[in-house]
């Protein structure tokens, strides 16, 4: 089995649980409108919305600014609700910058990797993206933070690991690994980049595509022997 010294991990429901995250955000902001029942109301609404655009974000269709505002122009239209999409957004992203909150196994696995150059590569908003990291355990972890925003790519783009190699001062692709729960951008983008993938699929989803990655774990935890390779018995040696 191979071992790798360089583990790119994705954030969003990989290391950090970003339903929660969601969940809390979206509900301050309803709050903040005197639509207490917003979040329960309306939900179901603005996740479909929302993955249809972030589809189209991982296809360069949409900038992620444009995102931002027009995930809420759609749901305000379809339920007739007089609420300003700029203002609204701005409000919610404040408050997803202060929720952080680790996936089981997070901060242990990052501590087992002790050796290791970990760098995050996650599509998103720059300054949340920094704030939830920031406000975590995992602040101090990784070598390096690219986020789709600054670099001008988000995955499944091969300019944004071009941006991480670059960053990493990576000449080989040999001993690197992406680590990621979502097949279209994480384990796609992995594999067209010519880099062994990993998909964390804590629910035991079906893979209905074509996509391939190079391991599948339910828990993250099990990183640990994929990295280093599996622990030789004392009594066998």
């Amino acid at each position: 089995m191979k071992q790798y010294t360089t583990i790119l991990f994705d954030i969003d429901d990989t290391l950090m649980d970003f339903r929660k995250s969601e969940t809390a955000a979206l509900h301050n902001t309803f709050m903040e409108h005197d639509l207490p029942t917003g979040f329960a109301d309306y939900h179901g609404s603005y996740r479909k919305i929302s993955q249809v655009l972030w589809q189209d974000l991982e296809h360069g269709k949409i900038a992620i600014r444009d995102l931002g505002i027009e995930r809420f122009k759609r749901l305000f239209l379809e339920h007739q609700l007089d609420i300003s999409a700029e203002a609204f957004s701005k409000l919610y992203l404040n408050f997803l910058g202060q929720e952080s909150h680790l996936m089981p196994g997070a901060d242990e696995l990052l501590e087992s990797l002790e050796g290791c150059t970990l760098a995050v590569i996650t599509n998103g908003f720059g300054e949340v993206q920094k704030a939830r990291i920031q406000n975590s355990t995992l602040s101090s972890r990784f070598e390096h933070v690219i986020i789709s925003e600054e670099t001008g790519y988000q995955k499944p783009h091969s300019g944004i690991f071009d941006y991480a190699f670059r960053q990493l001062g990576l000449a080989s692709k040999e001993g690197v690994l992406m680590v990621g729960d979502s097949l279209s951008s994480d384990i796609q983008g992995g594999h067209n980049y010519g880099i062994d993938t990993c998909w964390y699929n804590p629910f035991g989803k079906e893979n209905p595509t074509a996509i391939r990655p190079t391991y599948e774990i339910r828990e993250l935890l099990e990183l640990r022997e994929i990295v280093r390779g599996p622990k030789i018995a004392l009594n066998s040696l």
